[in-house]
């Protein structure tokens, strides 16, 4: 005869009561870090490139901090004086000097006194803009001030955008100052942060997984940097070489435009192809050395092809295409703070990933019986 099911209520009161428990901790957690997160959200950028800075700059802290008896904290003194030094000494003349163009160009214009030269007869026979252009470049060349007149709201919009562009820039150099000051404090206490930082991934990940993962995203930063700042330097300075070899005019100033487009991974082609049209319908060159400098000119533009392949990845235990793959997707996504970002998470899902497939693989041979005994 069955016994009629008599539900435990002190079991499911204990449950419910557990339960209960664990929702309200897990909660008041979430809430924490949520309040957290709001508090710190303003400076999550700076702090970002703080620490990218330091992973990246920390090798040559220790190189210097040698050189000084191990005294860290004068070992970052020394980095971040000569970093500061090193940014904000040529950004003040190049900022006096572009002043002092413009300057110059808006009195030249008040005064009548500014001259266009006049177009070449080639400009005409351009594909699809010749026409346009030779007509608009005619007209400033006889009479700027009223193409200046005739492109009045089109000149107050750019002039908008263009103050807006220059307070961006003032502001993001402020904040890599900041964060290059915030990178030396953390590179003095390098050591302790290495351990903490170990100690996470260990708690995340186990204690040999995590120190795999440590070293990864310490190398991911570390090449991404030098696939970045390194080849933009690279290229800066073989595009310039280039231009001077080509006689083309401004070279040292096109030299530094490209080396900030390079770090924007902005291509070299926004100034190697004008310098190229400038060749072929201003310059007074022959057929053979135009052809020749254009030749040059494509080549070192395209150095970035070559470079990146090699350094991105360089020292990394992922794949290159997935650590460039990271770079461009969080680059797309977050901008060139991303591109650390997005290649660091990208090489460690893939380690993660090849890890369980390993794993795997490893479980299933030792549970086959075919697989003979060792």
């Amino acid at each position: 005869m069955n016994m009629p099911y008599e539900p435990d209520h002190q079991l499911e009161k204990r449950l419910s009561d557990g339960l209960l428990d664990v929702l309200i901790r897990a909660g008041l957690v979430l809430a924490l870090v949520l309040l957290c997160y709001r508090i710190f959200s303003p400076f999550l950028g700076l702090m970002m490139w703080a620490l990218i800075l330091a992973i990246t700059l920390y090798p040559l802290q220790m190189a210097v901090a040698a050189r000084v008896g191990g005294r860290q904290g004068r070992a970052a003194t020394l980095l971040v004086v000569a970093g500061i030094a090193l940014i904000v000494v040529p950004t003040i003349l190049l900022g006096s000097s572009m002043a002092d163009s413009i300057h110059d160009l808006i009195g030249s214009i008040r005064n009548n006194s500014f001259q266009i030269p006049a177009p070449p007869a080639k400009v005409a026979e351009w594909p699809l803009v010749g026409k346009r252009l030779d007509a608009v470049w005619s007209l400033a060349h006889s009479d700027l001030p009223a193409l200046i007149q005739s492109m009045q709201p089109k000149i107050g919009t750019l002039a908008k955008a263009a103050l807006g562009m220059v307070a961006s820039m003032g502001g993001g150099l402020l904040q890599f100052l900041l964060s290059f000051i915030i990178a030396g404090v953390i590179m003095a206490y390098g050591e302790s942060g290495e351990r903490g930082a170990r100690a996470i991934f260990d708690r995340v990940a186990g204690t040999v997984r995590g120190e795999q993962l440590a070293k990864l995203s310490t190398a991911t930063v570390r090449a991404v940097a030098m696939g970045v700042i390194g080849v933009a330097v690279i290229q800066a300075i073989v595009v310039g070489l280039a231009l001077l070899v080509a006689g083309i005019p401004w070279a040292g100033v096109l030299s530094l435009v490209m080396l900030v487009l390079g770090l924007a991974q902005v291509p070299a082609l926004l100034i190697t192809l004008p310098a190229i049209a400038y060749m072929w319908t201003i310059g007074d060159y022959g057929t053979v050395p135009a052809v020749s400098y254009s030749v040059l000119l494509i080549v070192a533009g395209s150095a970035d092809n070559v470079l990146k392949p090699l350094m991105l990845g360089r020292g990394v235990d992922a794949p290159m295409p997935v650590v460039l793959f990271g770079a461009l997707g969080g680059m797309a996504a977050s901008g060139i703070v991303g591109m650390f970002v997005g290649a660091t998470l990208l090489a460690l899902g893939y380690q993660i990933f090849m890890g369980w497939v390993v794993a795997r693989d490893d479980a299933g041979q030792a549970g086959d019986p075919s697989t003979p005994a060792a």
